[in-house]
């Protein structure tokens, strides 16, 4: 069975792992980027993104150039603790929680994909244009020469000089994003992605260690927030100087009435207007503005969505990661669903692998592919649009909006832990459902 992916990016480039370790050999990525480089900042990968990781074989990996927090904790925007809870190994997980540079992550996934399947197996500066669905091409691979013929899709690419590459494949995964171009095609009414008017800024610095150094914090509520989590020093190959750690933040604020959405989120900014939003944010615990001013460098985007589709899957082409369900990043969890994606879709195509591929096998693996994940990323959207996890401060901020002195004198704890547990339900990570969950790495038959 041969399988092209597109996009090289961390959904991308999961399923290629996926596919690999199910025992399929002709499996090809192609990237629109001329050239992979480390960029971005801090992502997280929560236990069930782990759990698959260490299953592929990368769980030593990526750890080494990952931080593991031990505990998330929300507050309001005056620094009050509003919930708190342990995360990963501590709280009782099998895997840890690993916060990592999504650069880094990103190349260390390229290099696993070309140790598998070798150097040309991504193939980089091609952008898919569009996908034919159901071309008959004789067994021998020559079109109309009569017969046997099998049903192919046919990706077509171009590059940057306008020349055109076309791939024949049995199965196409389009991991290719938010602005997915095989998404496009099959919903032309779609659209931009919508925004809610939250803008974002992320970034990275070195400042004081705040708390017990291996808590992920999140501040504020719907209209203001602040997020903090400890990265590894691989980012800058660097380690933090003594009392100090290198930590990930976000940065976020709505928007006033009149102000566009940008279109290019990877655009930095200056700091200082950022840290005036946040100049009263000086906790006894953390101080926010410092942090902000202390940022190597600051990137700013609109936060932005899809909203769920009907569908995921036309002929032998299916959508994966934020092609598919683009979430807001509440609960922290779309790098961690493109990975789920990726081992269920191939899961679900060892199935149907053979020495020929069946057209009814293969339908019917990418029909239980989707069944598995869209209704499960639809909920996920629905709930981080109502802010997922992150509730619990919104919560807060409507029933005691100057502040409270006892938590549970605004909300029950039985009220915040149900908030916390539905998530983890949703999102496929409570632990007991996670660590009793059956495996997702199919028995490769020789």
């Amino acid at each position: 069975m041969k399988i092209v992916i597109i996009g090289a990016g961390i959904g991308g480039l999961a399923t290629a792992l996926s596919l690999g370790r199910a025992g399929f050999e002709d499996v090809t990525v192609i990237e629109r980027a001329s050239e992979l480089r480390p960029l971005g900042v801090g992502i997280n990968l929560l236990p069930h993104a782990v759990r698959e990781l260490t299953e592929l074989g990368l769980a030593d990996r990526v750890a080494a150039i990952a931080a593991a927090p031990g505990r998330l904790a929300y507050f309001n925007r005056f620094g009050q603790p509003v919930w708190s809870e342990p995360r990963g190994l501590d709280a009782g997980y099998r895997w840890p929680q690993l916060s990592v540079h999504r650069g880094e992550f990103q190349l260390l996934l390229v290099e696993a994909v070309r140790e598998r399947f070798g150097a040309d197996a991504i193939r980089l500066g091609w952008r898919a244009t569009g996908v034919e669905h159901g071309v008959e091409v004789a067994e021998g691979g020559a079109e109309g020469a009569g017969g046997a013929v099998r049903r192919v899709e046919r990706v077509r690419f171009a590059d940057a000089a306008g020349d055109e590459l076309v791939l024949d494949a049995d199965v196409v995964v389009a991991a290719d994003g938010i602005h997915s171009a095989i998404r496009a095609q099959a919903n032309p009414g779609e659209g931009a992605p919508p925004w809610n008017r939250l803008v974002l800024w992320r970034g990275t610095a070195v400042v004081p260690t705040y708390l017990d150094g291996r808590t992920m914090i999140m501040a504020g509520d719907a209209e203001q927030k602040f997020v903090a989590y400890p990265l590894a020093a691989g980012a800058t190959g660097e380690a933090a100087p003594e009392g100090f750690a290198r930590v990930n933040f976000i940065a976020e604020r709505r928007a006033p009435e009149g102000v566009d959405e940008t279109a290019d989120w990877n655009h930095a900014v200056d700091p200082a207007p950022i840290v005036e939003l946040f100049a009263d944010w000086r906790f006894d615990w953390l101080d926010v503005p410092g942090v902000i001013a202390a940022a190597d460098e600051i990137l700013e985007y609109p936060m932005v969505d899809r909203d769920p589709l009907a569908s995921w899957t036309v002929g032998r082409t299916t959508l994966l990661g934020d092609a598919a369900h683009a979430l807001y990043p509440n609960g922290s969890n779309g790098a961690s669903q493109a990975i789920l994606d990726a081992r269920t879709l191939a899961f679900h195509l060892a199935g149907a692998a053979g020495e020929a591929a069946d057209d009814t096998a293969i339908d019917a693996a990418l029909a239980a592919y989707e069944a598995d994940r869209r209704p499960a990323t639809t909920k996920l959207s629905d709930m981080t649009r109502q802010l997922g996890p992150e509730r619990v401060m919104q919560l807060a901020h409507e029933r005691a909006p100057q502040g409270f002195a006892d938590i549970h004198d605004v909300i029950p704890e039985a009220e915040l832990r149900q908030i916390a547990d539905s998530y983890k339900v949703a999102a496929g990570f409570h632990p007991e459902l996670l660590n009793q969950r059956s495996s997702l790495t199919p028995q490769v038959h020789a």
